[in-house]
Parts: structure tokens; sequence; C-alpha cells
């Protein structure tokens, strides 16, 4: 996939499971909270944590059941999986092509929906706090996608730029910004996403591409 840039151009991105895997977060939640619940067999406890989960089973009911008595109960077990410090990163690919993009000097931002806390980790622990020129995120926005507000702050503060929003998720993602005019990146489900993808999502995104590395930037 071309794109073909100029100074007009500007990048929006969604957060999970488009920059990195929202998987990689959750599994990093459940080792933080094995190791806080039980340090001496932590490894064997996330294991059937991750075993549970892929289950489609209630994990966290499943933990204060067994170690309720200790204390491990829900309110706990939710505030160490949204506010522990993750251990995440990006693939290659996308680091790559975040690095082509402050390179040709693109303005970009991102919008995401979440907690503050929790996505504000996840920004730190990508080392992305300083990338975007503005960040979006619901619970600090007071609306969440796929409410026009949070794409109009784009449109509103830089009129007249040409908009590329890359997403993942096509129950929420390209809705706005196609009504917008937006071109709109989807980036494949490789089967680890957490919210599977529609076969025939209405409006369907103009591209679909696999990994970040499929897209060359060219200056006109």
């Amino acid at each position: 996939m071309d794109i073909l840039i100029d100074s007009d151009t500007f990048f929006v991105f969604d957060l999970d499971d488009t920059l990195f895997k929202e998987i990689e977060y959750l599994k990093s939640a459940y080792q933080s909270i094995a190791l806080k619940v039980s340090a001496s067999d932590h490894t064997d406890l996330y294991e059937q944590m991750f075993l549970r989960y892929k289950r489609r089973e209630n994990v966290f009911k499943w933990l204060n059941d067994e170690y309720g008595i200790h204390g491990i109960e829900l309110p706990w077990l939710l505030k160490e999986y949204r506010e522990h410090i993750p251990s995440i990163s990006m693939a290659d690919d996308t680091a790559k092509f975040l690095e082509q993009v402050r390179e040709h000097k693109i303005p970009t931002g991102l919008i995401t929906d979440g907690r503050s806390i929790t996505q504000r980790n996840k920004l730190r622990a990508l080392g992305m706090e300083d990338y975007f020129r503005d960040i979006i995120i619901s619970e600090e926005f007071g609306s969440e996608k796929p409410d026009e507000r949070n794409y109009l702050f784009f449109e509103n503060k830089y009129p007249g730029k040409d908009f590329y929003f890359f997403g993942d998720n096509t129950g929420k993602d390209f809705i706005v910004p196609h009504k917008l005019g937006w071109k709109t990146v989807c980036i494949k489900d490789d089967g680890n996403h957490i919210h599977p993808q529609k076969e025939n999502p209405i409006p369907a995104p103009a591209f679909m591409i696999s990994s970040f590395k499929e897209i060359v930037l060219q200056t006109s």
C-alpha cells in the first residue's frame, strides 16, 4: 500500500491491537496478578489463568473463589489489572513505520478508549508519551468511539488536513472517519486480537493490511 504524503498529511492511530497486541497487556496483567497472589508458584498460576481465559471462563471469578479467603477479591483484581505497569512492546515493523512517520515529520494523533491510568501506562511502557501531538483517551475526553467528537477534535484543531485513520475494530473504529471522508486503514486480525473483526463491516475500511510493513510512504 502506497501513501502519497505532503504537508497536509495527518495520521491518527488507534492504540490497542493497532500499535501493539492487546493480548500482551492481558498477559502482563495476569503475570503481575499471579506473582502477587502466589509468589511461590506464580508461573503455574499464570498458566492456569491464561488457559481459563482461552476457554472464555471468568478468570477473576475463579481467582476470587480460590483465593478470596486471603483477600483476593474482585475489586482488588480489577484494580491490579487496570493499574499495573505493563511489560509490552510494539512489533518491529510497527516501530519502524512510526520512525519513518517521524522522519517525514508527519503530524500524528491518537484516539483510544479506556481508562486514563491504563492507557497512559501503556503509552509509557511503549515509549510513546511524547510521540503524538494530541492524545484522546475516552475517560479523559468524556466520550468514546464511535462518538464524532473524538474525531472532530482533530478536524477542528487541524483544518484542511488530509487525515488517515489506522485502527482494527471494525465495529466502531471506522464509522466516523468514513463519514468525515478520512482514509481508513485496518490492521487485520491475525487470530490474536481481543475483539474479533466482522467479515463484512459497514462501513468497510478503505484498506486492509496485515502489518505496517506493507505501507510505503512516498513524497509528492
